[in-house]
């Protein structure tokens, strides 16, 4: 048996472009435009989510509508070299943090957060500050979404009471 997953190759490609798109496109719309049926479509996507390519389905939602009406990027700035996954370890902590990455430049890591409110955030940005390995943040408050269907746009889950 072979244990090798098989190429990703065109059809592949047109399936992720089809499911990105919109991710309830059925298997049967997909294989008519592709030229493939339904099974075909099904058992090629079990095998994209099996290796890894395809991570998940989701809703993007308007964030307001769940209670983030505050949104900001952090520089995070630390004493000496805090390993990345220490650094995971921290913003796993935080439901206001959607995203974080560790980065090139001056900081260290930058973090996307979403707070109800003004207050809100500040309360976040202080919790982090008190990290011990944390020397110093640079925030940028979001004013608007110059591409509101980039998925940066949308929220994945409501703000914290």
């Amino acid at each position: 048996m072979n244990s090798r997953s098989p190429a990703f190759d065109e059809l592949d490609r047109k399936i992720v472009t089809a499911l990105m798109a919109n991710a309830r496109t059925s298997f049967a719309e997909i294989g008519t435009a592709i030229g493939l049926s339904a099974t075909a479509v099904k058992r090629r996507v079990d095998r994209l989510r099996e290796t890894g390519v395809i991570t998940g389905f989701t809703a993007t939602v308007k964030p307001s509508a769940l209670g983030w009406r505050t949104e900001a990027y952090v520089e995070v700035y630390c004493e000496g070299a805090a390993p990345p996954r220490r650094l995971a370890d921290v913003v796993r902590d935080y439901p206001e943090i959607t995203a974080a990455m560790t980065v090139t430049g001056g900081a260290d890591a930058l973090l996307h957060v979403r707070a109800r409110d003004v207050e809100h955030f500040e309360e976040v940005l202080e919790r982090i500050r008190q990290e011990p390995f944390i020397r110093k943040t640079i925030s940028v408050m979001v004013l608007s979404h110059l591409l509101p269907e980039s998925p940066e746009a949308g929220a994945s889950h409501p703000a914290p009471e």
